[in-house]
């Protein structure tokens, strides 16, 4: 395959939040939240310059170890050739640490400019091996499922390639997320899960979460049920105690609310009557925001378009 040939002019690449497992839907589901990260990219003649305004502005490296830059290196390497220089400028707006999918955000940030500043790029790396790449770097589908896609999506491995559906979520639904100040490692999260758990408890998780599927799609009144989970968050309460209390409060008050991804954010799915009352109800120590569902996943944008 001949070396690819790159644009001359920069491009931008949105890309969303997104809350993993909604209750029961433990690795498999994703849904897609209206907050966003965006990257501008361009070829440069040599080096690798990165700019970083607002979540990470602090903490993010500037060099190839960026989980972005990484990213591209790998995606540039199936497009066939890596560019001479490149220039980055990144607007973090998605919180870091907090299971909104901050990795996964970054991870197709990267692949998608990294196409799409290729000539050519789509006919070498397809949607279909976009989301591979992106579950081969990020590990699991779920996130980044949901990010690539937009709406709600359920993500599976099969023989070891990464495969995914969207569904349009219900339009009444309304996310709220309540963000701690303190991050939790998904790793630290995930090593409190139990090797094995009560068979009564897996195939309560297998009804809920295909009562879930009909919850968001057509039905939210029946959210409330359709989020119940026994296969994780409870596991994981002794790293995220006040999340979880905070969920069992929520729940008791008749809110559908869950641990999002491996916390510590809680998310609340409710309707647009009920979702500035229920983003009163954290009290201190949480920073609530009423957002709007995702249905456009990562997208190529013009370079004058405005943040969200």
């Amino acid at each position: 395959m001949a070396g690819p040939a790159f644009r001359a002019a920069a491009v931008r690449v949105r890309v969303p939040a997104s809350s993993a497992n909604l209750g029961p839907g433990f690795d498999a589901f994703g849904l897609a939240l209206g907050l966003y990260d965006d990257v501008v990219v361009r070829v440069a003649d040599s080096g690798l310059d990165i700019d970083i305004a607002g979540e990470g502005t602090d903490t993010l490296p500037r060099d190839e170890s960026h989980l972005l830059v990484r990213s591209m290196r790998t995606a540039f390497d199936l497009l066939g050739g890596q560019p001479r220089g490149l220039e980055v400028v990144c607007a973090n707006r998605i919180p870091h640490g907090r299971g909104l999918g901050s990795s996964s955000a970054a991870i197709c940030a990267g692949i998608v400019a990294a196409r799409s500043v290729t000539i050519g790029g789509e006919a070498r790396l397809d949607d279909t091996a976009l989301l591979e790449l992106a579950t081969e770097i990020e590990g699991h589908p779920d996130n980044v499922a949901a990010c690539l896609l937009g709406g709600f999506t359920l993500a599976w491995m099969d023989g070891g390639s990464a495969r995914a559906i969207r569904m349009d979520p219900a339009d009444s639904i309304v996310p709220v997320v309540f963000v701690p100040s303190k991050p939790v490692l998904t790793e630290t999260a995930r090593g409190l899960l139990p090797r094995n758990v009560p068979h009564v408890d897996a195939a309560a998780n297998a009804g809920r979460a295909a009562l879930l599927v009909e919850a968001l799609t057509r039905r939210p009144e029946l959210l409330l049920p359709a989020t119940e989970d026994k296969l994780h968050q409870e596991y994981r309460a002794p790293a995220m105690p006040e999340s979880v209390a905070l969920v069992n409060r929520l729940r008791a008050d008749g809110v559908p609310a869950v641990i999002s991804g491996a916390g510590p954010t809680v998310l609340a799915l409710v309707d647009n009557d009920a979702a500035d009352k229920v983003a009163q109800l954290a009290g201190e120590g949480w920073a609530a925001n009423r957002l709007a569902l995702d249905v456009a996943g990562a997208s190529v944008l013009p370079l004058g378009t405005q943040g969200s």
